[in-house]
């Protein structure tokens, strides 16, 4: 029997070699996700090369599967030829869907590709039904919503009308997923692109406080069932077939059988992989201490021994029948380029956390602050938080209508379900750094979304923003937050191994993780006029209002910056 036929959610499974894709189909998965080229060759996981990708399509519709291919990094915008090239043999290998995150890959791959189904990656952040259905308006007919929702605001995304995909099972980020810039700006590996070093295994103030265990909602069944999501997905791509099998099976036969698994049940995946045990925080909203966990040396020992359970069960295969992708002429991709270049001066825009930072005299065309301390004396723009659930919508929606009303004109948003309020509220929207625009393509996709203008992901260099033929927006001064976390901290700071202090400050009722070096371009002034930075953006986070005059008064006089002072550079 299909999923479709037994009215269950399709059940998806990772594999990040051959042998492990036969292991999710001998397990039972529905369908199966494998790695595409990430156009890096310092991508952490290994990927299925052309030929083996069509061998993995031909074994997924043998069994009555269906094949997924992850093209989920962001695209820089040198990387467009390669990336259509590479759909284009996707295509012709006959995979059924393409998991995206970057917007402008999305709008280059409908245009070339119009038959190729899009779901959108976790990456894309989707937490409301808002956001299913602006990433929908932009041609994706899947989202794979968050990991860190609870139960009802996974309903209310599900309501949204939009095929919603939930992790069920695997590793979690610390970090909302799209929202981690640690691993990048701090030790110049991408989790954006592939390349996470997994600075939140690591430790701080003596513990391991950005350590979460492994998510296991197996517990739930029932109540996921009764969800109705289109497709559960279980995590580990880099895992071994053994895991693969294991969790694959135990899930398939609870979900035939209609029932929450045992204990010995969740004991036997546990001894697969775990990092001292597992949690399910996040889907029942209990998120606290407990949901912490490191991979000790009993949790290794256990892995190497096995679960008994997991190796005497023996599921059957669902039988089905196989599948075709259907008849697919070969097409020539044609990369459509996008020229926003618009003339115009630079000027400067800033974001305080703090009100009482800003001085009565300065050089800001536009002043954000938290919508939640919107003072129509010291700003004329708000920065709505950085994840608004549908639990949440009306008392933003309501607090971005008042501002409205005090004289607000501008909304800085970080999330695609937050164009549609700002702009009921009449407010000119511009798109954050959150959104991780790292191409015209990508600020064209944001523009149909109603941004006026777009900050581009910090992760970007000096000649990579120069490559952009739109108008650009980048930070050029201040901590930029590294991570966006759902589990409070408890701390005002984090300090690592090496001593640097990251600041932990409140933003949208959760905690952000700041950068320990403060960006700093003020004697770089060449450097931003040659990669055409027209809208130069400050962010003022834990500086005093005597720290924020130096700092202006250095950028517009071209001063470097105080001896002492930890700084990065746009390189």
């Amino acid at each position: 029997m299909t999923a479709k036929a037994n009215k269950l959610p399709e059940l998806l499974s990772p594999a990040g070699s051959p042998e492990a894709l036969k292991a999710a189909l001998r397990g039972g998965a529905d369908a199966v996700y494998i790695g595409g080229k990430s156009f890096n060759a310092r991508m952490n996981a290994a990927n299925f090369d052309g030929a083996a990708i069509e061998r993995a399509a031909a074994d997924c519709h043998a069994a009555g599967a269906r094949l997924y291919v992850t093209l989920n990094t962001l695209i820089l915008e040198r990387e467009y030829k390669a990336a259509l090239d590479e759909t284009r043999g996707l295509w012709n290998a006959g995979v059924d869907a393409l998991i995206v995150a970057d917007l402008g890959l999305a709008r280059e791959i409908r245009l070339n590709f119009p038959g190729f189904e899009l779901h959108a990656s976790t990456q894309a952040g989707v937490h409301s039904a808002d956001g299913a259905r602006a990433l929908s308006s932009l041609g994706f007919s899947r989202v794979v919503c968050a990991r860190e929702l609870s139960k009802e605001n996974i309903r209310a995304v599900i309501g949204a009308g939009v095929e919603v995909e939930m992790f069920i099972h695997g590793a979690l980020c610390v970090c909302h997923s799209g929202q981690c810039l640690f691993s990048s700006l701090v030790g110049g590996r991408s989790g954006n692109r592939g390349e996470c070093a997994q600075p939140c295994r690591l430790g701080y103030n003596g513990s391991y406080p950005l350590s979460l265990k492994d998510s296991c909602l197996a517990g739930h069944v029932r109540e996921i069932i009764e969800l109705a999501p289109a497709s559960l997905k279980i995590e580990g791509r880099m895992k071994s077939p053994d895991y693969v099998y294991g969790v694959t099976s135990t899930w398939r036969g609870l979900l035939d059988a209609g029932r929450d698994a045992t204990e010995r049940e969740i004991d036997g995946m546990a001894r697969v992989f775990s990092r001292g045990g597992f949690t399910d925080g996040y889907f029942t909203g209990r998120i606290n201490g407990s949901m912490n966990g490191v991979r000790s040396e009993e949790d290794k020992r256990r892995t190497r021994e096995g679960s008994p359970a997991l190796r005497s069960k023996n599921a059957p295969r669902p039988q089905r029948e196989p599948l075709t992708a259907g008849p697919r002429g070969d097409i020539e991709p044609v990369l459509h380029p996008v020229d926003l270049t618009l003339p115009g001066r630079p000027y400067m825009t800033a974001r305080f956390y703090d009100p009482a930072a800003v001085p009565k005299d300065h050089p800001f065309d536009i002043i954000y602050l938290p919508l939640d301390r919107y003072d129509p004396e010291k700003a004329n723009g708000v920065v709505l938080p950085p994840v608004v659930t549908d639990a949440e919508k009306e008392k933003v929606s309501r607090a971005l209508r008042e501002a409205a009303d005090r004289g607000c004109k501008y909304a800085l948003v970080g999330n695609a379900g937050q164009f549609g309020m700002a702009k009921e509220a009449g407010l000119e929207v511009r798109a954050d750094f959150r959104m991780g625009a790292y191409s015209a393509e990508a600020a064209e996709a944001l523009y149909s979304l109603g941004a006026e203008e777009v900050v581009f992901s910090p992760e970007l260099t000096v000649p990579q923003l120069r490559d952009i033929k739109a108008p650009v927006g980048a930070i050029v001064y201040g901590r930029i937050p590294l991570m966006l976390l759902e589990k409070r901290l408890g701390a005002r700071e984090l300090r690592d191994r090496r001593g640097a202090r990251f600041p932990v400050v409140r933003e949208g009722g959760r905690d952000v993780v700041l950068n320990s070096a403060v960006t700093y371009m003020a004697d770089r002034k060449a450097d931003l006029d040659r990669a055409h930075i027209i809208d130069r953006h400050f962010i003022f986070t834990t500086e005093t209002p005597a720290e924020v005059t130096r700092v202006i008064r250095a950028y517009l006089k071209g001063e470097p910056a105080k001896p002492g002072t930890p700084i990065r550079r746009i390189r």
